[in-house]
């Protein structure tokens, strides 16, 4: 299980890696910023994210090399599933957790049915394609059974959240918390639209009564903000914190690509308001992480209440947002403070669990398992030519073709190739191209011994794959 919530968290790199810019685009160029309409384009990125995870989870699940097809089902899964409670019920929607969903049934379908033959008449629907066929027909029928169980979910969190109302410190405290940990279930929008735009009401200078947490806010409502305020200090401090311990933890080796993915959702936090780029890279790797971050989310907003600070917002609790509403707070100058020490708590804390229990966060995953270590003695070996190419093409030949690779990766001196089925490889035959041994690890896992060229064997063998 703890594996496959890795895999599942590393899909998650996929949708991330489009959100910072997207994200950073669409606030700078807001009406209340530059107003660049053209650009706010970019916020179709976070319109999809359903589907950008649906697609990034089929992929990253997928048994095979080419993600093509597996992109493709999980795309086709989720626009059924939409489609299909949109037909039964307009009103619904399951957000994130709907993306969720059907990228792991696209997933399991493609790695059921990627293999399937189908009469001479039907082939051309058979093999990689089968699984397309079959996301669609098991779609359906889960979009029916959702449209009949979502309704209950989403009824529920709205009741609750009206029920908050009156608990003071407390109920912003359960608000902050829910308010994350239902993220990776879809439902925190339900939660949040309560609050922000039905949460009571207020008459404005004009005449006009607004209702909602951010609607009363901005006309002016001395009792709005308690419910907002402690987003700026999980949004600018809390974070960029947690992207910090995240960087610090990661191992030498990937230091650097680990510190450029947390500086970029870092930077996304603190000016555009959005969490996601951080939060995806550990929500499902480490539920652990991920409820202390909802309880501190919660704590923050107590805490604003319990020091009378009021503050809000109208798109994000980013820094913009923070410093174009102050005029409109009480104290809002406290969050500084406040906010610096929950950076901190938030970073000792995450950095210690992670380094402690070892939790394979990004920049500490576990690196491919291709079976045994290759001997020092190899260092010294030599090809006795150099036609890499012509060598990596009859490797590919004689371990059963493409078809037959999932995975492939070199040391310094051996291929490591992980195969469907290791039957098909010919030892002989690989050993005519010059290749000092064939080592099978298991039915599954083989290795070459090339010698310090391995590298540059492995170029030209994964041009070999991709064609």
């Amino acid at each position: 299980m703890r594996k496959f919530m890795q895999k599942l968290g590393k899909s998650m790199l996929i949708p991330i890696v489009a959100m910072p810019i997207a994200g950073i685009l669409f606030r700078l160029s807001a009406g209340d910023l530059l107003d660049w309409k053209l650009f706010q384009a970019a916020g179709v990125i976070f319109a999809n994210m359903d589907m950008l995870i649906a697609i990034g989870i089929a992929m990253g699940l997928a048994k095979t090399k080419d993600r093509g097809i597996p992109a493709l089902t999980g795309f086709l899964a989720i626009t059924v599933l939409n489609e299909g409670l949109t037909l039964m019920n307009p009103d619904l929607d399951m957000s994130v957790f709907g993306g969720v969903i059907a990228g792991l049934i696209a997933a399991g379908i493609y790695n059921r049915f990627k293999d399937t033959k189908l009469p001479s008449m039907f082939s051309f629907f058979g093999g990689e394609k089968f699984p397309i066929t079959m996301i669609i027909l098991t779609m359906i029928p889960v979009a029916g059974i959702f449209s009949l169980i979502w309704p209950y979910a989403q009824q529920g969190i709205d009741s609750f959240a009206q029920a908050l109302v009156g608990l003071g410190a407390v109920g912003i405290f359960i608000f902050g918390f829910l308010n994350r940990f239902l993220l990776p279930f879809g439902l925190h929008h339900v939660l949040n639209t309560y609050i922000y735009f039905g949460l009571g009401s207020y008459e404005n200078a004009s005449g006009e009564v607004v209702t909602g947490e951010i609607t009363r806010f901005m006309n002016g409502d001395p009792t709005a903000g308690y419910f907002l305020g402690g987003f700026f200090i999980v949004m600018i401090f809390g974070v960029p914190a947690i992207a910090l311990a995240i960087a610090r933890a990661a191992h030498k080796k990937k230091k650097a690509e680990t510190k450029a993915l947390m500086s970029s959702g870092a930077l996304t936090s603190v000016v555009a308001g959005l969490t996601e780029p951080i939060e995806f890279t550990f929500i499902f790797t480490s539920p652990l992480l991920y409820f202390i971050h909802s309880v501190y989310t919660g704590l923050a907003g107590a805490t604003l209440y319990l020091f009378g600070v009021r503050h809000g917002f109208s798109w994000g609790g980013s820094v913009i947002d923070y410093g174009l509403n102050l005029s409109l707070s009480d104290s809002g100058l406290m969050i500084i403070p406040i906010g610096l020490a929950f950076g901190l708590l938030y970073y000792f804390t995450f950095y210690t669990i992670i380094v402690k229990k070892n939790i394979k966060v990004i920049g500490r995953e576990d690196d491919v398992e291709f079976g045994f270590q290759a001997d020092e003695k190899e260092q010294s070996l030599k090809l006795s030519h150099n036609k890499f190419e012509y060598m990596a093409k009859k490797i590919l030949e004689n371990i059963g073709g493409k078809e037959n690779v999932v995975d492939y990766e070199n040391c310094m001196t051996r291929l490591r190739l992980v195969v469907k089925d290791a039957s098909l490889v010919d030892e002989d035959k690989i050993k005519q191209t010059g290749a000092h041994g064939v080592v099978k690890v298991d039915n599954k896992h083989i290795q070459i011994i090339i010698g310090p060229e391995a590298g540059t064997v492995l170029t030209e063998f994964k041009k070999h794959i991709e064609k």
